[in-house]
């Protein structure tokens, strides 16, 4: 049976953004979005990130710095029972001023790359699964991979991912 998943676009969504974020000491946390990691992996979720990266393409960080946040993020998050079970970046830009990065790829959103890898990979159902991300282009992937995709606006991101999941929920009768 394919798992269900809810991605999570990264800056803007999980954390605040912060331009070209790559040091934990620049990191926070959006309110509510250490309780809605948590919430999903109690509730049988699957939990991915999927972030573009174009700091690596333009020079401002290498790949390793991402990895090493992310390792932070699960760290931090570990502390609170919660996790992230995949991270997904895109390092490209076409633009960039590294030439092993600078090119348009597939994994850049709104491409739906990194989540088309991530279904595969993990076996997901799309249809039953999520995005919740700050940009028209977080929900652009969502849409052209299958997936619902939901705008984070602000707020406790508890709130908007319980929101979406419950409103998408078949209506139960009672009784």
């Amino acid at each position: 049976m394919p798992n269900k998943a809810i991605f999570f676009d990264r800056d803007g969504t999980l954390n605040v953004d912060v331009d070209y974020l790559h040091d934990p000491a620049d990191f926070v946390w959006i309110e509510g979005a250490v309780d809605a990691v948590r919430w999903a992996n109690e509730h049988g979720w699957l939990v991915i990130v999927v972030t573009n990266q174009s700091g690596v393409a333009r020079g401002y960080y290498d790949e390793e710095s991402v990895r090493r946040l992310h390792d932070w993020m699960n760290a931090e998050l570990g502390r609170h029972g919660a996790h992230i079970d995949a991270f997904y970046y895109c390092p490209h830009h076409a633009e960039g001023s590294v030439p092993a990065y600078a090119k348009v790829c597939d994994c850049r959103k709104p491409a739906p790359g990194m989540l088309l890898r991530a279904i595969a990979e993990h076996d997901i159902d799309p249809a039953a699964s999520f995005l919740f991300g700050d940009s028209a282009r977080d929900i652009a992937a969502a849409e052209r991979a299958g997936v619902r995709g939901v705008r984070y606006a602000g707020g406790n991101l508890l709130a908007c991912v319980r929101m979406a999941v419950e409103e998408a929920a078949p209506h139960r009768e009672e009784g």
